[in-house]
């Protein structure tokens, strides 16, 4: 057990830290002065250099207090403005502090220009975050003093809370970090040092690794609500057309997600797995948790305690950490910049487009989100909740357009085990023991795009095939990131038909063709209920064998009047889902692995599957052709994207019984079910007695 430092040796640390960032405040601001011609220290006249150094020290010292004082109370009074503004205006406010601590000094001789105390302010945040991070590192108390602080400013306005100290769990999702993706970068297969050395310590000594299977639409939005809700039934894609209302539903659209988490609860009866005093951070879903940030489904609302970007004033209420983010998220804007060009230079292939406005949505997700939601969870194992789910996307976002295995992903993995590392650390010293498991959501599947390989997209394909005018440039679809909504959330625009798919597509404009990953949906629009083959057939005959027989296309999915669903394969083989009977040459759902035909027949229940379903090609190597603008792709079947892992403590019940195949987001919420309940005895007691009303709660729901 560690030993407890008497209270006066951690009041004299305390002070020698103050200290010590003081100086280096002083020091950098009679050296700026130097070097500065638009700031001084001094009188016109001049002044001798004690009386320099002690306006220097004066002005060090107000600088240090108001933004200790003012700081949280801008923040806190400009949290409505949107975030990347917020983020804009760090260097404004701070440069306006430095101006009022130059004009606090009692000589008065000081002076600055607007610009000038901008660039002062963020120099001396920077180095003041460095000297007191650098002090930290030898006194590993400060930290949890400095997060603690926080925490008890939150109990306060929550009041007492109440409970036995039972260990609580922190669940991290690694979006996009498939099985194998991670097994390499904590085992190299070369013998070179771990990738993720935090990581590489859990595997085998404190935590085993598993992996599990996702269902056909392998990607967040399906994963997250079936793991969160418990039910993850009619979501068939990232995105789907739905003829009875005539929109199209996009996972990470605010208000489809609002839909989707309301559509989840209503079918199980339940508010999700967090419902029992959890937080949930970063994610799609709320998962029924009462702390939220971050959190999609909740964007629009606008209660103090719901309120989705509430989690950024934990983050920006401190100076240090807003000048340090601004100057991170400038320094991975141009290590975008500098990587995309050194890809184009070396004609490195497959390659997709990562110009515009990529390499801020890239900085965004890899160190504004990260930073936010790392410091809520922090805050979070402080408070001692009982569950805490969240989601780091940075993973996920550079395999996009890098490649999942590509060096750019590699560095994010690197920087994602620190905030692993960061996060256990403090879990040591949290007021209750927490146990942390790891896990994704989906992996990546590698390969170049459709139109790169082929030379047209899918929405071209199908429009030829239907004897339709084929536009001479159909609009691409854009990349469905979970980044990328988020920032337009920050920006207060979490939803722009401009740059998405249409809300509402026009009934006359022919058949709506959507994308999602290598996943396509084919919808007509015109026609009421599920096309069948039989209707599609004497509408457009040339359109499913047009589609099954591309060389790009892996199989096609479609309703028969006879037998059901049928996939349909090159040649003119088929696959009858119904009775499992294959037609033809040979079984298209073969190359997709034995699991393939059970998560195709699942999906083809839903009500809202398209007319027509298509998953592309995927070869031996396990890549794939996304009808995105993705070399790293996942939303269909083929290759390592349906194959996310499950890192869990030893000190919980292992995922399944005898080695069985953990299928399907749903079973992992009931495996995380039941990792909540053996870590709380009064959790276990309200999981046993919904469990307990759940078949009636099913039997009561139509059919």
């Amino acid at each position: 057990m560690r030993r407890r430092l008497p209270p006066w040796r951690t009041l004299g640390a305390g002070l020698l830290r103050v200290c010590a960032v003081w100086a280096v405040g002083t020091l950098t601001m009679l050296v700026l002065a130097a070097v500065l011609p638009d700031f001084r220290l001094q009188s016109a006249d001049g002044d001798s250099a004690t009386r320099i150094g002690i306006t220097a020290a004066i002005g060090a010292g107000a600088f240090g207090l108001l933004g200790a004082l003012v700081w949280p109370v801008l923040v806190r009074a400009l949290l409505l403005v949107p975030a990347a503004v917020l983020g804009a205006l760090v260097f404004f406010l701070n440069g306006s502090l430095l101006w009022l601590a130059i004009n606090l000094t009692p000589y008065g001789r000081g002076s600055t220009d607007p610009t000038t105390a901008v660039v002062v302010a963020a120099v001396m945040s920077a180095t003041s975050s460095a000297t007191s991070t650098f002090l930290t590192v030898r006194d590993d108390g400060a930290y949890r003093r400095r997060l603690s602080r926080l925490a008890y400013r939150r109990r306060r306005r929550e009041g007492p809370r109440r409970g036995p100290a039972t260990p609580g769990v922190v669940f991290l999702q690694l979006d996009g970090v498939g099985h194998a993706v991670l097994r390499d970068a904590v085992d190299p297969p070369d013998g070179s040092e771990p990738l993720m050395p935090t990581v590489a310590a859990m595997c085998g000594s404190t935590h085993r690794l598993s992996r599990w299977r996702t269902d056909w639409s392998s990607q967040t939005g399906a994963s997250q609500l079936g793991i969160l809700h418990g039910s993850n039934e009619d979501v068939p894609a990232f995105r789907w057309y739905e003829k009875e209302t005539g929109e199209v539903m996009v996972s990470n659209r605010p208000s489809s997600a609002v839909e989707l988490q309301r559509r989840a609860v209503a079918r199980t009866g339940d508010r999700g797995l967090l419902a029992l005093d959890g937080a949930s951070r970063g994610n799609l879903f709320s998962g029924g948790a009462a702390q939220v940030a971050l959190v999609l489904s909740i964007a629009a609302r606008r209660g103090k305690e719901t309120r989705s970007r509430a989690g950024y004033f934990a983050y920006f209420s401190d100076p240090a950490n807003a000048t340090r983010t601004a100057v991170s998220f400038v320094a991975e804007v141009f290590r975008e910049m500098a990587q995309a060009t050194r890809s184009r230079l070396r004609r490195e292939t497959p390659r997709v487009s990562r110009g515009g406005l990529y390499p801020f949505l890239r900085a965004f997700a890899t160190v504004v989100e990260r930073d936010v939601v790392v410091t809520a969870v922090l805050g979070d194992l402080l408070s001692g909740r009982t569950a805490v789910y969240a989601d780091l996307v940075a993973y996920d976002e550079v395999a996009h357009h890098s490649g999942p295995r590509s060096r750019d992903a590699r560095q994010v993995l690197r920087r994602l085990d620190r905030s692993i590392a960061l996060i256990s650390k403090v879990a040591e010293r949290s007021p209750r023991p927490y146990r942390l498991v790891l896990l994704s959501d989906h992996g990546q599947s590698f390969g170049e795009t459709f139109e790169s390989a082929y030379g047209l997209t899918l929405e071209e394909l199908v429009r030829a095939g239907c004897g339709l005018p084929v536009r001479r440039r159909a609009r691409r679809t854009v990349s469905g990131s979970e980044a990328r909504t988020a920032a337009r959330t920050a920006l207060h625009r979490p939803e722009e038909d401009g740059q998405e798919v249409p809300r509402k597509p026009p009934r006359s404009a022919g058949p709506v063709v959507l994308c999602s990953g290598n996943l396509g949906l084919v919808s007509f629009p015109d026609v009421p209920g599920r096309m069948t083959r039989e209707q599609l057939g004497l509408r457009s005959p040339a359109l499913l064998r047009a589609l099954a027989d591309h060389p790009g296309v892996g199989f096609v999915l479609v309703q028969s009047e006879r037998h059901g669903p049928v996939v349909l394969g090159r040649g003119g083989s088929e696959h009858r889902l119904a009775s499992g009977e294959v037609v033809g040459p040979s079984d298209p759902l073969a190359p997709f692995g034995p699991g393939a035909a059970a998560a195709v027949r699942r999906t083809a229940g839903f009500p809202h599957v398209a007319d027509v379903m298509v998953n592309s090609a995927v070869d031996g190597s396990g890549a794939v052709h996304a009808f995105e603008e993705q070399i790293g792709s996942h939303g269909g079947l083929g290759g390592e994207q349906s194959e996310p892992f499950l890192l869990s403590p030893l000190t919980l019940s292992p995922p399944t019984e005898d080695g069985d195949e953990l299928v399907g987001a749903e079973r992992i919420h009931a495996v995380l079910r039941r990792w909540l309940s053996e870590s709380a005895a009064y959790a276990g007691e309200l999981w046993g007695a919904t469990a307990a009303r759940e078949p009636e709660k099913r039997a009561a729901r139509p059919s």
